[in-house]
């Protein structure tokens, strides 16, 4: 038992090693080019290296699965050439006991980022909210609010948010102001406009009323609206932390908002782990040889590359058959890792190992 912990400890040290130094590139290739694609919308150098860094932990769902599977062969190449995975194997090892350790520390990987890394993730981009993070409405922001004094209707061009959930400023806004009967009152137009607990305020505004007249000045209404219920509607799935994910989902099912993509997120975080396991599974399905020597590292690392991009292929193509209710949420997300897993167990079970 004490020396089969100690071999399990070896290989996922192996593994991890090769998944943080695939990690430690991928990251830093993405960082590079996002930081010097934010620098000239930054003030300031280090307000782009946060801009970067943000951005980077909102990628990593994406590049994460592909540096698991190409960490899985780093590792296993580097087993290989220094003859250990040969010694192992001649010990009389099967290649699913020496994959165990691998899978374990994916599912780890797995776990990790979507308990910790996407409530990060989440928790920092929220403290810099902009139009293009938002679901809208044919490139704009919509609110409508109905009460007993009548109808509002909002419309504008994009919304930001700085520090905090507390204020949102709208810009280029048009405020429709109607009564119970659907009769127009009045129409407000400003280019700058901002959403409190206290409701709608701006400093230059132009007030149209139901006779035409114009006036300008300062404007302001208390309503029902919220900063934090024009999130809940207009937040992308990916912009909701997990732990928050169930009862927002809950929510918005209640008052009738579509949340068939709010439930493709919450099952693709669940089933993160199984995803790098599958992964994992693939990159020892890859580096099965029957060479001692003159390892082929770089064909397979290349033919395993370009699997990659037909898995990532298959599993969006799921994705937006649950998206759009072709297929139930749940089986469009666990479906794609379990064809990898039965696919890369059934060539480890028909490869003759030495």
């Amino acid at each position: 038992m004490l020396r089969r912990r100690i071999f399990n400890k070896f290989l996922l040290h192996r593994f991890f090693s090769g998944v943080g130094l695939v990690i430690l590139i991928v990251a830093g290739i993405i960082f590079a080019i996002t930081f010097v694609e934010r620098l000239p919308s930054n003030p300031t150098a280090v307000a782009a290296l946060m801009d970067a860094w943000t951005r980077l932990l909102e990628y990593t769902p994406m590049f994460l699965p592909l540096t698991v599977f190409m960490g899985t062969l780093v590792a296993t190449y580097n087993l290989t050439k220094s003859s250990e995975l040969i010694i192992i194997s001649g010990a009389g090892l099967s290649p699913y006991q020496i994959a165990r350790p691998f899978l374990i520390g994916a599912a780890l990987i797995g776990v990790f980022a979507t308990t910790i890394l996407n409530p990060y993730s989440v928790k920092l981009s929220s403290h810099d909210l902009t139009a293009d993070r938002l679901k809208l409405v044919a490139g704009e922001i919509w609110l409508r609010e109905t009460s007993e004094n009548g109808y509002l209707t909002m419309v504008a061009n994009s919304v930001k948010n700085t520090g905090s959930n507390d204020n949102l400023t709208f810009k280029n806004v048009t405020i429709y102001d109607q009564g119970p009967d659907f009769k127009l009152h009045n129409r407000i137009h400003s280019n700058v406009m901002t959403l409190s607990t206290d409701g709608l305020k701006t400093t230059q505004a132009t007030i149209w009323d139901d006779k035409g007249k114009k006036t300008n000045g300062e404007w302001s209404k208390k309503t029902n609206l919220t900063p934090q219920t024009v999130l809940e509607r207009y937040l992308q799935p990916d912009q909701i932390s997990f732990w928050n994910l169930p009862n927002f989902i809950k929510k918005m099912d209640q008052i009738g908002v579509p949340v068939r993509g709010h439930l493709v997120q919450l099952w693709t975080l669940i089933f993160l782990p199984l995803t790098m396991v599958a992964m994992a599974m693939l990159g020892v399905a890859f580096s099965q040889t029957k060479q001692r020597r003159n390892y082929t590292f770089g064909i397979k690392f290349a033919l395993g590359i370009i699997t990659c991009f037909a898995v990532y292929f298959l599993t969006s193509l799921f994705n937006a058959l649950g998206a759009i209710g072709t297929l139930p949420a749940l089986l469009a997300i666990i479906a794609p890792p379990l064809i990898i897993i039965a696919a890369s167990g059934t060539f480890i079970a028909s490869f003759d190992t030495i």
